[in-house]
């Protein structure tokens, strides 16, 4: 059988497919002239086989007719991105052009096709380059190391080019989402566990949150559900078998707590509708690896929603009422009280949350809304535009022009981009208002300086502080529910280094990093004019390569920070062309090339009487040399030379695994080395950090590593397990010394249980 042609098992499955989405279609008022035009569409691709199956043997035109019944079913049965979903599909297989999209469906429906193509199109380069690397055919390594360098970059800009389509249009992120559950549905049981792997990254790190920052809480649930099922099976089939296993006891007591409160709410005249639920696996995972407890001890595992039919003017009101007599009925918990209906959430949540004791003295979280907010709560921000009267551009808007405003500035790895974004999605919000009366809505955890970026750009970043409900605070003050923010402000004030130390918020984070960039680079350029200056009027003619000889000698690691010295008058201009007036031509042109970032040299007096080659000193032995990879030496380390085969000296510490062997086997190529002052560079070393998996912990550890003078973070992989992690840094430091005190730090903080040089 062709592999492009439907199974019969696939033929039935369309088919009732086809029929839900034709009952969805009755629901919107569609023309069936449309419907049977994309049939007659997709009957001419199979006949003319342009369908072509991917390389894991979907049909496409399957997947899209799937996602499009998703859409209907789980978010909203909104005609013009239904067609969009499977149009766009068509598009792409040559059964319709853009033209007849535009023609038949209109330019909302042509509009959307545009942006799902473009996305398919970025998200297909993107994840070709993630799959395959460079291609194995006879390239030296220079050219491997740019070959892989050119795949990362394009990898990158693929992935912002692919969130700024997700931004022009909610819709396309909605519809991407949807397409993505379907694919998570597709994916169980395949063989392919890298794929499979990769897929469920992805989820975690893209399409979960934002269909919780779309308010689409029960896709979340579902790709955070599956995520955990693929990543961790086992754990994930013994919660579903503890919950199954008490799954009548649940509901016995369920039951029992809702029946006097249905009966007090009958009484009182509401028209209501009550039921009970369970937390999502992956939520009741989450909570006990960070309380340490079993199943049975989760405090808001039992939960009940009452959804009220209220009239629009008095659904706040209605709320209100309800949540008294529920308070009267059982004993609240104040600090689990949470008001959603004054102030909503930005994805247009609404609800009143509250912890009771209920019988048994057991918790049970209590959620009180009206059908309207239900169904915005169920299905999110799509169904928050089918009701009259809300607009869709209020807070929604503010976000996505902020993620607009992340991707055009942001300069980080795509995951870095990712993690600020996450920081706005997941977090809890407070909210805090302007003088004249502005809601503002940030993360739990916001700063003054967040707030003034909040408001505009340019207020941030001439920031000084705050008047917090009529008292002076400083910019990293936390905000608090309910203050009343004035920002001060003064024209000197320029983003610092430090601000990032508090800042929590996207926006604030990547605007710092920019201005603090474009600041540098100016102040670079003022350098490399005024030192360009002096030589000229000293008619001194400048050779790079001594001007390069005189910046290392001074102890700056590059160009651009030698001249922002220069700009900042940390040096004395008469000082450089002192010193380059002093070096040697001749040993300038015999300076021999360094292995890494600079060469082994030994003082001449000690290389003719012990041999011992010394690292950093001014006379240039002639040998290069690298740092073993397989102990990573750094400054300070007792170190020995290991001469190779290619006339490499490597340089390995004295206790490295390999130390014995190559002593024993190679005792006429071991070099005696050791350091000779500080060389003013920065070595790699890894750490290995062991802890408990809690809340905050690496952000804490990383707070500290960039408080550190000297001390840069290069890499951190965290991998958790069964609330521990281990996770591996690699750190930037001059020399052991600082290496030993920041493990001493990183010690000290809380749920840190070891740490050692790895």
């Amino acid at each position: 059988m062709d592999r492009n042609l439907l199974t019969p098992n696939e033929i039935k499955t369309l088919s009732i497919t086809v029929s839900k989405l034709i009952s969805y279609a009755k629901l919107v008022d569609v023309d069936f002239a449309d419907v049977r035009f994309i049939r007659d569409r997709i009957n001419y691709i199979f006949d003319n086989d342009l369908c072509r199956r991917s390389i894991r043997g979907v049909n496409p035109i399957f997947r899209k007719l799937n996602t499009a019944l998703l859409l209907c079913d789980k978010v909203s049965p909104d005609k013009n991105m239904a067609f969009a979903i499977i149009l766009s599909e068509l598009t792409e297989e040559g059964g319709v052009t853009i033209e007849e999209v535009t023609k038949r469906f209109g330019d909302d429906v042509s509009s959307l096709v545009r942006g799902l193509l473009k996305v398919s199109s970025i998200y297909k380069k993107r994840w070709k380059i993630q799959q395959h690397g460079t291609p194995e055919i006879a390239i030296s390594e220079k050219e491997k190391e740019k070959e892989k360098k050119k795949k990362k970059k394009e990898s990158e800009d693929n992935f912002r080019g692919m969130m700024l389509t997700f931004a022009e249009d909610i819709r396309v992120v909605i519809v991407m989402i949807v397409d993505w559950l379907y694919l998570m549905y597709s994916i169980n049981h395949n063989p392919d566990q890298e794929y499979v792997r990769q897929v469920v990254k992805e989820t975690e790190t893209l399409y979960a949150p934002l269909a919780h920052r779309l308010g689409l809480y029960s896709i979340k649930s579902e790709l955070e559900d599956m995520s955990l099922k693929y990543r961790e099976r086992k754990t994930y089939d013994r919660i579903a078998h503890d919950l199954k296993q008490t799954k009548a006891k649940r509901d016995a007591y369920i039951a029992s707590f809702i029946a006097p409160v249905k009966q007090r709410l009958i009484e009182r005249g509401y028209v209501f509708d009550i039921k009970g639920r369970t937390k999502s696996i992956s939520s009741i995972q989450n909570k006990l690896l960070k309380q340490k407890i079993n199943i049975e001890g989760i405090y808001d595992l039992f939960a009940i929603r009452i959804i009220l039919d209220s009239e629009p003017e008095n659904e706040i009101k209605d709320c209100w009422g309800v949540f008294s007599e529920i308070t009267n009925m059982y004993t609240p918990n104040p600090s689990r009280t949470k008001d959603w209906l004054t102030i909503r959430k930005s994805n247009g949540y609404q609800s009143l949350h509250t912890t009771v004791l209920g019988p048994e003295n057991r918790w049970v979280e209590v959620q009180i809304r009206t059908k309207r907010m239900d169904e915005v709560a169920e299905k999110g921000i799509a169904a928050h535009w089918l009701y009259k009267g809300v607009k869709k551009e209020d807070d929604l808007d503010e976000w996505m022009k902020n993620v607009r405003d992340v991707l055009d500035t942001a300069k980080e790895h795509p995951m870095e981009l990712i993690k600020d974004l996450k920081i706005d999605v997941y977090d809890k919000e407070v909210f805090a208002f302007s003088p004249k009366g502005k809601v503002v809505k940030l993360p739990l955890g916001a700063s003054v300086l967040d707030f003034a970026f909040a408001i505009h750009s340019n207020l941030g970043s001439k920031c000084t502080g705050g008047i917090v409900n009529g008292k002076n605070q400083k910019i990293s003050y936390k905000i608090n529910n309910g203050d009343i923010i004035e920002i001060l402000t003064s024209p000197n004030q320029t983003p610092k280094l430090d601000w990032l130390n508090f800042v929590i918020t996207s926006k604030a984070r990547n605007k710092i990093r920019t201005t603090i960039k474009e600041m540098n680079s100016k102040s670079a350029e003022l350098g490399k004019e005024l030192i360009s200056r002096r030589f000229k009027n000293r008619k001194i003619e400048v050779s790079e390569s001594k001007l390069t000889r005189v910046i290392k000698r001074l102890g700056y690691k590059t160009n651009t920070h030698f001249y922002q010295a220069i700009a900042k008058e940390e040096i004395d201009p008469n000082d450089v062309i002192a010193l380059y007036e002093t070096i040697d031509v001749r040993n300038d042109e015999q300076e021999s090339r360094s292995a890494d970032t600079f060469v082994m040299q030994s003082e001449a007096d000690e290389a003719q009487s012990d041999n011992v080659l010394v690292i950093g000193a001014n006379d240039i032995k002639g040998l290069n040399y690298k740092l073993a990879k397989c102990c990573n030496p750094i400054y300070g380390d007792d170190v020995f030379g290991f001469i190779s085969s290619e006339g490499i000296v490597k340089v390995h510490k004295s206790n490295c695994p390999n130390a014995a062997n190559i002593r024993q086997r190679y005792p006429y190529r071991v070099i005696a080395t050791r350091w000779s002052g500080k060389i003013g560079t920065q070595f790699g070393a890894t750490l290995r950090v062991v802890g408990h998996d809690d809340i905050g912990i690496v952000t804490n550890i990383t707070s500290i590593i960039n408080k550190e003078n000297n001390v840069s973070l290069r890499n951190i992989s965290i991998d958790s397990n069964d609330g521990l992690f281990q996770g591996y840094l690699v750190v930037g430091v001059s020399d052991r010394q600082t290496l030993n005190n920041l493990i001493k730090k990183i010690k000290t903080v809380k749920g840190v249980k070891d740490v050692e040089r790895s």
